[in-house]
């Protein structure tokens, strides 16, 4: 062969070995982004080798323990959010958001009768329905319990939540059920005026549709997408466990009983993939309904922290629901509008996290 030859094919082999080497890198940039791998304790990889290493192995796998990534333990997580998540006692009725039925009562009544009295669904309409009884041994307000015995008892329905106000429909409803409460118990109800009823829940449905605020951020990934394991860890390292919904996590209350701080939500899909890890995510949504959580725990300002460095390590923007990047001054802005709407629902006894709060705005 001549040396031109032999160069040509020289040549030709370099430009092949570049065209490929091109392909597998492109190939690698465009997988997402997976979760770094778990590494084995010093006490599994002692297990694995038999109890033989060395004290200087034994060294190593110290420091390569002292070295590892945060993993996503979904088991534990989920113990956590049970934890700190636990359903706190049932709420009382409250005159402020509930029309009030008094039940008298002719001689005292057992639990287990009111219980058994007790109609079947505890919604009259969209609006919750409960019942309470004045005990006869403490003289506080309670919900029927076994054993105990009562002197009194009333009837409620809120006037106001999320779906609307409590309409004349659903009042007649109350009244029904709570008419046949008191027969089954041989009690009187005593009705409040359906109009003035109806009305104050009109003025509260009015006051909670104008002061509800449920914020959102939208995380963009700028250039290689990230696997749901990926975007678990990296939010698991910030306190975040995962949530009872696929693709739902939640940063759970410093209090138990206590709704979540914060959620964090991406693809349902691509969570209950076959290969979640193959699954390429390129958004992912951070929320906080800011009435469900107490201002003590600084949601929003912990939302912007969760913003700023899950966008850091994962190499994405902060964007809102138009696509347009949010910037600090505009954090702060909102924040500064939160304060004063703490403030209006501090004045309405309504406060954000509080059991009336959450009630209403639910």
């Amino acid at each position: 062969m001549s040396t031109l030859q032999i160069s040509l094919a020289v040549v030709g082999g370099l430009v092949l070995a570049g065209v490929v080497a091109h392909s597998a890198w492109s190939s690698r940039r465009s997988l997402p982004k997976q979760a770094t791998p778990k590494v084995p304790s010093v006490q599994e990889a002692a297990q694995n080798d038999g109890n033989n290493q060395s004290p200087s192995q034994a060294e190593g796998l110290d420091e390569l323990a002292n070295r590892q990534e945060p993993s996503f333990d979904t088991d534990s997580a989920l113990s956590s959010l049970a934890k700190l998540t636990a359903p706190e006692k049932k709420p009382g009725l409250d005159i402020l958001i509930d029309a009030m039925a008094t039940v008298v009562l002719e001689s005292v009544v057992s639990g287990e009768a009111a219980l058994a009295a007790m109609p079947s669904t505890s919604r009259a309409g969209s609006k919750p329905f409960g019942v309470e009884g004045l005990s006869a041994a403490t003289g506080e307000w309670e919900f029927p319990a076994a054993g105990h015995r009562y002197s009194a008892f009333q009837c409620g329905v809120q006037l106001a939540n999320r779906t609307g106000a409590l309409n004349q429909i659903e009042y007649s409803e109350f009244v029904m059920k709570a008419q046949a409460f008191a027969d089954a118990i041989g009690g009187e109800p005593e009705f409040p005026e359906m109009l003035d009823e109806v009305a104050r829940a009109r003025e509260l449905d009015q006051f909670a549709s104008g002061h509800d605020a449920q914020l959102s951020f939208t995380l963009r990934a700028i250039h290689t997408a990230w696997s749901p394991g990926y975007v678990q860890q990296s939010a698991a390292m910030l306190g975040f466990v995962a949530g009872l919904i696929p693709g739902r996590m939640v940063l759970p209350a410093s209090q138990p009983g206590q709704a979540p701080i914060l959620g964090l939500a991406f693809d349902t899909q691509a969570a209950m993939a076959e290969d979640p890890e193959q699954t390429a995510l390129r958004e992912l949504t951070l929320s906080l309904d800011v009435p469900q959580v107490l201002r003590s725990e600084q949601p929003f300002a912990r939302m912007c922290e969760a913003a700023i460095a899950l966008a850091a390590n994962m190499d994405g923007v902060i964007i809102d629901d138009n696509g347009n990047l949010i910037r600090p001054e505009a954090m702060e802005a909102i924040h500064a509008d939160l304060e004063h709407l703490y403030d209006l629902l501090d004045g309405r006894d309504l406060s954000a996290g509080s059991v009336l709060g959450r009630r209403v705005f639910s």
